[in-house]
């Protein structure tokens, strides 16, 4: 008799690309930032490199991919690792401006994009310490 079972379920991580989708994501990004003198002060490094590392690394692990961001850096604590950064209005709307850009640059599926984006969105509203 065969044995029926349901397919692997793929995750977000898989069904965008994997880590191609998210290094393009993240590096475009970046470049934006570069170039903003709104967020670019927010980056105490002379070189992007390492922030832009941090952010691929995590969005990788939480849409499902490896979990390599918890082995170099362990969990997340995303609000507590941005309390030294003053993040008000003004600059969270430069970092969902430049985000935007990013993932409009993917051309990704309208779903696909639309689940990217709020998780993005609410990420950047939870950021915000300042009024």
């Amino acid at each position: 008799m065969p044995s029926f079972s349901a397919p692997p379920t793929e995750t977000f991580f898989e069904t965008v690309g994997g880590e191609e989708t998210f290094r393009r994501l993240v590096a475009r990004f970046y470049e934006g930032v570069a170039a903003d003198p709104v967020l670019r002060p927010l980056y105490p490094e002379e070189d992007l490199g390492p922030a832009e590392e941090r952010l691929r690394l995590f969005l990788i692990q939480y849409w499902g991919g490896p979990a390599t961001y918890h082995e170099t850096r362990g969990h997340p604590r995303l609000r507590m690792r941005h309390v030294p950064f003053a993040i008000g209005p003004a600059e969270r709307d430069a970092w969902i401006a430049q985000m935007r850009a990013a993932v409009d640059s993917l051309e990704l599926p309208p779903e696909q994009g639309a689940t990217l984006w709020d998780y993005l969105v609410y990420a950047a509203h939870s950021m915000q310490n300042r009024p």
